[in-house]
């Protein structure tokens, strides 16, 4: 179990580094500091590719639904 554990370890401190390197890739200004920052992460996970980005509009949010009306009371 000693080995599995490490390898969990790795994992977790991995994720951990790549969430803070794409945070760090998100923000970076110039083109250096982007390919800096993206070869560390490819050091770390040579499997990852950057997702697309789309220059299309941003999805529309749904209209808020409307409350159903009450049925009129009857009078007794």
């Amino acid at each position: 179990m000693v080995e599995r554990r490490k390898e969990l370890d790795k994992r977790y401190q991995r994720k951990k580094k790549l969430s803070k390197l794409k945070a760090k890739l998100a923000k970076a200004g110039t083109p250096g500091d982007r390919d800096a920052v993206l070869q560390k992460i490819l050091k770390i996970s040579p499997w990852w590719t950057e997702a697309p980005t789309t220059g299309g509009a941003p999805k529309a949010a749904s209209a808020p639904k409307k409350p159903k009306a009450a049925a009129p009371r009857k009078k007794s």
